[in-house]
């Protein structure tokens, strides 16, 4: 798909707006992390300096550690294994210079969210080891020994924090997993909303080219007629310019009733007027046979009813066939068969050429976009038929086919 130029336009600046939306974020994260490791070194020191007894150079030495550990809580993600060690040892350290302290500070339970949430594979599962170490040298240093303590205790200050740090990471996965998951069904919904209307715009074109080249064909042959035949003077009988003129304002007004059809069924879909069938061919082949062109029209088998798809591509088919035989063919004649199969219809035209002729249009510049004869072909082949063009009759014939199958459509 062709990108507009403003499209085009705005793509550096989704870029940086990506990039600043990123840098954001880790400012954001950042902002976060430390204000955790701030309300940490806060709360742990005022805890040790309210329980503790008394002052001594190991009481001093161990809150530095504590200090230390809490402020490494801000350090970056890919650190965090290093800092659950640290705090593991200020725990055990906590235990074994004052006997009795709880199992825990509130930064080791931040490091062990932590190594959780942001390490994965052996660091995770050292760093895991090193907290749930830590926790239970801090229990034995203290005294507690019993089995179903000790678990329970190094669980809830170890594993517990841990497992929350995987589980958050885990459902932010989730959550982006679903996200880029929706966003790819939008892109998908998108580029399928585009194909629709690209595939309707051609079909669009297909059917005003039909339209506007079969009546305006058939205008400039009638023009031409009464132009020649004013310039041979005949003046005294105007029959046969009264005539041609009639046909070129015959074709107008067909040509303004068909662009009128179609601008209703763009405007109202399916509810609007009934579009031209294979039963207003004899209306088409008498309107082109006023212009000089003898056209045998044949039925084969007998005629039943068609699916209004197939009905309406059968008339603008036959409508494009007449056009080229009008602009390419020798004026003269042309012969038209309809054949109703037992399992499809087809539709076959053949007109006489002139000498040097390209009868596929290329010397036309009104065929220079290619939508006559291919639009014949994607008629056919979006209702499961097929076309076939070519001369035959030592090359003095050309042919136009279209064989559509009658279960393509219902």
């Amino acid at each position: 798909m062709i990108r507009s130029t403003n499209e085009v336009d705005r793509a550096p600046l989704r870029r940086w707006l990506g990039r600043a939306g990123a840098h954001e974020t880790e400012r954001s994260l950042a902002r976060q992390s430390a204000l955790v490791g701030a309300m940490c070194l806060v709360i742990d020191a005022v805890s040790f300096l309210t329980r503790g007894p008394g002052s001594g150079p190991w009481n001093a030495l161990l809150l530095t550690g504590i200090l230390i550990a809490d402020a490494a809580l801000v350090s970056p993600p890919r650190l965090s294994g290093w800092v659950a060690v640290g705090h593991s040892l200020v725990t055990a350290a906590l235990a074994f210079v004052l006997p009795g302290r709880s199992a825990s500070t509130a930064g080791q339970l931040v490091s062990a969210y932590r190594a959780g949430a942001w390490l994965r594979g052996r660091p995770a599962g050292a760093a895991l080891a090193a907290s749930c170490g830590g926790v239970l040298c801090s229990l034995l240093i203290s005294g507690l020994s019993a089995p179903a303590s000790l678990l329970s205790l190094v669980a809830a200050n170890a594993l517990m924090p841990w497992l929350v740090g995987r589980y958050t990471t885990a459902r932010k996965a989730h959550v982006d997993e679903l996200r880029h998951q929706r966003e790819a069904a939008l892109r998908d919904a998108q580029a399928e909303v585009a194909a629709a209307v690209a595939e309707e715009r051609e079909a669009i074109a297909v059917e005003l080219h039909d339209v506007i080249s079969h009546h305006v064909s058939a205008i400039g042959v009638h023009a031409t007629a009464a132009r020649l035949n004013l310039a041979a003077g005949l003046l005294t009988d105007d029959s046969a310019v009264r005539v041609s003129l009639t046909a070129v304002e015959e074709s107008s007004q067909a040509a303004m009733v068909d662009l009128r059809r179609l601008l209703s069924l763009l405007h109202e879909g399916d509810e609007s007027p009934q579009q031209p069938g294979v039963a207003m061919l004899p209306d088409l082949f008498d309107g082109v046979r006023s212009s000089g062109l003898r056209v045998t029209y044949v039925v084969y088998n007998t005629p039943h009813s068609l699916p209004r798809a197939i009905d309406t591509t059968l008339y603008r088919v036959a409508q494009e066939m007449m056009t080229n035989a009008l602009r390419h063919g020798d004026g003269k004649a042309a012969r038209v068969e309809l054949d109703y199969g037992g399992d499809h219809v087809g539709l076959t035209a053949r007109n006489p050429i002139v000498s040097g002729a390209d009868p596929a249009g290329r010397d036309s510049p009104a065929t220079g976009f290619g939508v006559g004869l291919e639009g014949m072909g994607k008629r056919a082949e979006t209702l499961g038929g097929s076309a076939a063009f070519g001369l035959v009759g030592d090359g003095l014939y050309w042919e136009s086919s279209v064989t559509i199958p009658l279960g393509s459509e219902s």
